[in-house]
């Protein structure tokens, strides 16, 4: 195999998927149009995002997280508990729970189980202050606010949990993948959100269960998102909506949600690898 060969491994968290470029096994770090390309499905591998690392953050073992278009994401839920396994697989790390760090900080998790592919991790804690967010306009928490999208009213919470979420809570009828489609671009890059925003559509099913619809700024149309799991339980929460324990349902499949009584949001949901593989030495030519 030549010195300049790329391997990357495959990983899926509720049909989310990643590929992995390790940094200890390649010498190239992908970014921008090249990631862009690999996770062009049909014409690259196909993917929601690229992981690069281990690599060092702050003295500590990180993960560098990017979305399908190339641009970087300061975390990724779904992301963290795929690198997780990766780094167990390989015998990164021997312990079932460990640290991994991100742009938004120290993350910790805890494999639950022996096969390391079920995952509880802690995500930290929500701001809905606009300028943390963030959202245009005087400083406030941004709570069941109105906002024009698409010519449009709706109301919406906006919340930051490492990045940004926007949650409007609709009807059943209205929380479907073709209207997340439709509106997400627009709030993706609405005037109001200077650093571009994801999109959560949800339905409330009960005082533990949602449903949401997600897109993801810089991915789109997205099977299953942990952040976006953990902003819609949290929207939910501070709006009275539910308990402090709440499944989120996506297309993909469930995350559990546990809000502890300080704020603190732990995220539990499962992973599974896909397959190893080499990248054409002219792909990129």
């Amino acid at each position: 195999m030549s010195e300049n060969s790329i391997i990357l491994s495959k990983y899926q968290g509720l049909g989310n998927d990643y590929l992995i470029l390790d940094a200890r096994k390649n010498k190239m770090h992908l970014i921008g149009k090249k990631v862009a390309l690999l996770c062009r499905r049909g014409f690259g591998l196909g993917a929601d995002g690229v992981l690069y690392g281990p690599v060092d953050i702050n003295g500590k073992l990180g993960v560098r997280i990017y979305n399908s278009d190339g641009s970087e994401s300061p975390i990724s839920g779904n992301g963290v508990r795929i690198f997780a396994k990766y780094l167990m697989d390989q015998g990164y790390v021997n312990e079932s729970k460990f640290e991994i760090e991100t742009l938004a900080g120290t993350i910790e998790v805890e494999s639950l189980n022996m096969r390391a592919t079920e995952f509880r991790v802690n995500m930290g804690k929500a701001s809905f202050l606009s300028r943390e967010i963030p959202v245009t306009g005087e400083i406030r928490e941004v709570i069941n606010e109105s906002f024009i999208f698409h010519d449009q009213e709706y109301k919406a919470t906006c919340l930051t949990i490492g990045n940004p979420h926007c949650i409007i809570f609709a009807d059943k009828s209205a929380v479907t993948k073709e209207a997340v489609t439709e509106l997400g671009p627009y709030v993706e890059n609405a005037d109001e959100f200077p650093n571009r925003m994801n999109l959560q559509l949800c339905h409330l099913i009960d005082r533990g269960n949602l449903d949401i619809e997600i897109w993801e700024r810089g991915s789109g149309y997205t099977r299953a998102s942990g952040t976006g799991s953990c902003a819609a339980a949290m929207a939910a929460y501070r709006l009275g909506y539910v308990e402090s324990r709440i499944n989120v349902n996506q297309p993909g499949g469930m995350i559990q949600i546990d809000i502890r009584e300080d704020g603190t949001i732990y995220m539990t949901g499962t992973v599974g690898y896909v397959a190893d593989i080499n990248i054409a030495e002219g792909f990129f030519s």
